[in-house]
């Protein structure tokens, strides 16, 4: 059975969300990392003043009870809630973790180089730390965690509807068993904090779910047999699509500009 991706920024923010509570400057658990940089060389932390800190120590310098933090996954047309400073920056890389504690708010946005071969592929992440106004007003703007559960119910129903009645609901027989398997998919649970509660977490596999879809069905254009479905399906696609990627947010917001709701806890 396949594992479903997390984009290295929500793990990053689920981990961050999970250890707030935790004396400022206390070790970061060995799991947490492991969680974040997965196959990748050790992350670096780099600030505005080009000053380096291995992840660990960006993160225990980050710890405060009253840290606020969501990851943002903006896409072409839709940079919301993304602060202007890192807007081109969070597009590219597609992803952005936002901080906020003590007054200060800052922007991680992160530059992935990858290096070796496709059979042993290997990745540099450093992560680029940025003063930001607060942000927190913005992101409350984009839904709550309630929101994004019944948003994804609604909008797989009305994403299927849409394609099955465009008649472009195709797939050849490879994709076919990539989607079936993507049904029983889940994300790996070395990745996550513990005790994530479970709505958080059936958010999350489900936008990663919905997430690996999407990305499966822009590779053709199904049965669509003239511009206009094709437009249609496209479309469709592209609503599923910020759908997704605003619910798994949600299900990265944690702090106290989040609002009260469980929370992953981390006695490690």
């Amino acid at each position: 059975m396949p594992d479903l991706d997390l984009p290295r920024g929500a793990v990053l923010a689920l981990w961050l969300g999970a250890t707030a509570a935790r004396p400022a400057g206390s070790p970061v658990p060995t799991a947490a990392l492991r969680g974040v940089q997965g196959d990748d060389e050790p992350h670096e932390v780099v600030d505005a003043t080009g000053s380096r800190l291995d992840l660990a120590d960006a993160v225990a310098s980050w710890t405060a009870p009253d840290l606020d933090v969501v990851a943002l996954l903006p896409a072409p047309g839709d940079v919301a809630g993304v602060p202007a400073a890192v807007s081109a920056q969070a597009l590219d890389a597609r992803e952005v973790v936002l901080l906020r504690s003590a007054g200060r708010s800052l922007a991680l946005v992160p530059e992935v180089t990858g290096f070796g071969s496709a059979l042993e592929p290997g990745h540099l992440v450093t992560w680029h730390a940025t003063e930001v106004p607060d942000w927190t007003l913005a992101v409350q703007g984009l839904g709550t965690l309630e929101d994004a559960d019944r948003g994804l119910r609604r909008g797989l129903t009305d994403v299927t509807d849409a394609l099955v009645r465009l008649d472009v609901a195709h797939w050849d027989d490879e994709h076919a068993a990539q989607v079936v398997a993507l049904r029983d998919a889940g994300v790996p649970t070395w990745r996550l904090p513990d005790r994530l509660d479970a709505r958080r977490g059936r958010i999350l596999a489900s936008a990663a779910r919905l997430l690996a879809i999407v990305d499966l069905a822009t590779r053709d254009d199904g049965g669509a047999v003239n511009l206009w479905q094709a437009d249609q399906r496209t479309a469709a696609l592209r609503d599923v699509d910020r759908l997704a990627r605003r619910a798994l947010s949600a299900a990265t917001f944690a702090g106290p500009a989040a609002g009260p709701g469980p929370q992953a806890s981390t006695p490690r």
